[in-house]
């Protein structure tokens, strides 16, 4: 459609005559584009017509030509072709709706039917664009919808997180640092042919925007416990030690309340519940050991552990970055799966930048 509302058609005919009637009927609703060959009809259809009306026999190139390299063109693949055929060649019309014209209109013309024709295309070409409107708005509100869950869930998400670190007044810039750490690791990892099928730019993603919830069970240790200003007794730790199955609990009744399962949640709750498991079997709730341990708990219990050493907490003092390496690569294949223990200690210098990134300021 032009801008002045008129459809555009271009006419295509070896025959002066031809274009001049054509041109004469359709000029006072549209506008109206000819061509007496090939060749400059497929110029012209660079214009995008809303219709074009393609005579079958021209010298050089014919009809089925012309319409074979219009369906080839992106630019032009689309706009509906009539062909133009003598009463006689009934043949051609077969032929050419075989190759995808939309109509055909016999000569000599009869005015009626070439407006009744030409009219049925244009308002054919009319339901389309409106169609690829709509269309174009639905997606378009799709992705607005689609972006405004995803914040909101990440929203939600960082409020969980946020508010088992407000009950423990020792956690600080915590939670960041973990995620960062997680990525770090998982990135890192992915380099080794063990791991590169499994860690790819989808489960990175849903591993980092799980990782905040991996202390979420907190909220459910007494704050006598949870805040206590020194090293917990033998009892307070095991009540402690509850909040790794208190978390996993939370998101899987969180899992059962929506329609659908999310990944992000699955993953969520395999951190929550055994980020705290050593690789040789003597951590908890459950003592799994080696791979049984999900590779999220994995990466998940190195990223943990590395910022709680490097942190003050009132009963010790936050131990210097090179001391913290040592004392992980000391725990290779004890604590921590050594595939990730050789990943960190290769990349140590961007676990210490990330660190220092989120380094609490009070």
């Amino acid at each position: 459609m032009n801008s002045d509302g008129r459809p555009s058609i271009l006419i295509v005919d070896d025959s002066a005559e031809s274009l001049s009637v054509l041109s004469t009927l359709l000029i006072p609703d549209c506008r109206v584009l000819v061509a007496a060959s090939g060749d400059v009809a497929l110029r012209l259809a660079n214009r995008q017509p809303d219709l074009i009306l393609l005579d079958v026999m021209m010298p050089g190139m014919d009809g089925y030509a012309v319409l074979a390299k219009l369906r080839e063109n992106p630019a032009t693949k689309d706009i509906a072709v009539v062909f133009l055929t003598s009463l006689s060649q009934t043949e051609d019309v077969q032929r050419g709706l075989r190759l995808g014209a939309a109509d055909y209109i016999t000569k000599p013309f009869i005015p009626e039917v070439v407006l009744a024709r030409v009219g049925t295309q244009l308002k054919a070409k009319q339901a389309r664009d409106w169609m690829s409107n709509q269309n174009a708005l639905l997606e378009s509100e799709i992705s607005r919808r689609m972006i405004e869950n995803e914040l909101t869930q990440r929203i939600s998400i960082c409020a969980l997180a946020h508010l088992a670190e407000i009950r423990d007044s020792d956690t600080g810039s915590h939670i960041r640092r973990t995620q960062g750490y997680v990525e770090q690791l998982a990135q890192s990892l992915r380099r080794n042919p063990k791991f590169s099928a499994m860690l790819d730019d989808r489960y990175i993603e849903l591993l980092c925007r799980s990782a905040p919830l991996h202390d979420i069970g907190k909220v459910g240790i007494p704050d006598q416990i949870l805040l206590k200003p020194g090293r917990l007794t033998d009892a307070e730790m095991q009540a402690m030690r509850k909040h790794a199955k208190f978390g996993s609990d939370a998101i899987e009744m969180a899992e059962r309340d929506i329609a659908m399962p999310l990944p992000f949640l699955a993953l969520a709750k395999e951190i929550a519940h055994w980020h705290h498991e050593k690789f040789n079997g003597g951590g908890y709730p459950d003592g799994l050991a080696g791979v049984a341990i999900p590779l999220s708990a994995r990466i998940m219990a190195l990223a943990d552990v590395f910022d709680a050493l490097i942190s003050p907490r009132v009963y010790k003092q936050a131990m210097p970055y090179a001391t913290a390496r040592d004392k992980i690569l000391a725990e290779r294949g004890q604590h921590f799966d050594p595939d990730i223990t050789d990943a960190f200690v290769a990349d140590f210098d961007d676990f210490a930048a990330i660190a220092d990134r989120y380094r609490d300021t009070a």
